[in-house]
């Protein structure tokens, strides 16, 4: 594909009865919380391996230059992919785009992140993340509409806290993202209280909200549904590092991002 990178790795199947919950809180009420432990589960039945490599790699982010309010509290990386169910395919590095509407803070920019290392978008917890989301959203999405192929994007962000210092998971307050499924799943929480994660419904009122404690902790998004937002992060020891590190995937039938920037 003139699209992709040449390189590509397998999508594991993920079982269907284990996804079945998770599916049936997505048609019903547009999200889904899914405790660590369950998610965990998901991602090794589908092949994930090396929890500690893969999680090891939020230690190596870039600074995020683009926030309209200044702040210096937030590193990433970002990529984006071809995904089927047979395949991952990495597409070649291009801006992050969103419009002013879905983001009144930074979007409306294209923005220029590091890109996520190849041996972490390709790492077997990443095909297994990458393959539950799949085997999810698919079975979310109503007969017929999902695509040949996903555009699916990938983010890791560590937001930190320091002393007097908020950090903002969220700084846009509650979003959409403009595409049509979100995963939002921890990776580690180091030395921070608050940080609540809280869906509301399309008027912006509240549905539920729960905090991300645990690794593998998630909530998944029908973006066309619902809004969704993170409460601010404080350090609980301010004389210490403090942060919240949280993996991303979005999904979008169409790849309406090409030719934005």
């Amino acid at each position: 594909m003139s699209e992709t990178r040449a390189a590509e790795s397998r999508v594991a199947a993920v079982p269907a009865p284990d996804a079945d919950a998770v599916v049936g809180g997505l048609v019903a009420d547009g999200y889904a919380f899914v405790p660590g432990g369950a998610m965990r589960r998901l991602a090794e039945a589908a092949g994930g391996t090396d929890w500690p490599d893969y999680a090891a790699s939020w230690d190596d982010l870039g600074p995020d230059r683009f926030m309209a309010d200044g702040g210096t509290y937030r590193k990433r990386r970002f990529a984006c992919f071809a995904v089927t169910a047979a395949s991952l395919a990495l597409k070649p590095p291009r801006p992050h785009f969103q419009t002013r509407d879905n983001n009144p803070l930074n979007g409306g920019v294209a923005r220029t992140f590091e890109p996520v290392r190849d041996g972490i978008a390709f790492h077997p917890m990443n095909r297994a993340l990458v393959a539950t989301c799949l085997r999810v959203f698919e079975a979310a999405t109503p007969a017929g509409a999902a695509p040949a192929a996903w555009h699916a994007e990938m983010h890791q962000f560590r937001i930190e806290a320091r002393a007097g210092e908020s950090g903002q998971p969220t700084p846009e307050g509650l979003h959409r993202d403009g595409v049509d499924w979100v995963l939002v799943m921890m990776v580690r929480r180091e030395n921070v209280a608050e940080g609540q994660s809280t869906i509301a419904d399309a008027e912006r009122r509240p549905l539920r909200t729960e905090t991300l404690a645990a690794p593998f902790d998630a909530s998944l998004v029908d973006d066309r549904r619902v809004f969704h937002g993170v409460s601010p992060i404080t350090a609980r020891d301010p004389a210490r590092p403090a942060f919240r590190d949280v993996l991303v995937l979005t999904f979008r039938a169409d790849d309406a991002s090409d030719g934005e920037a």
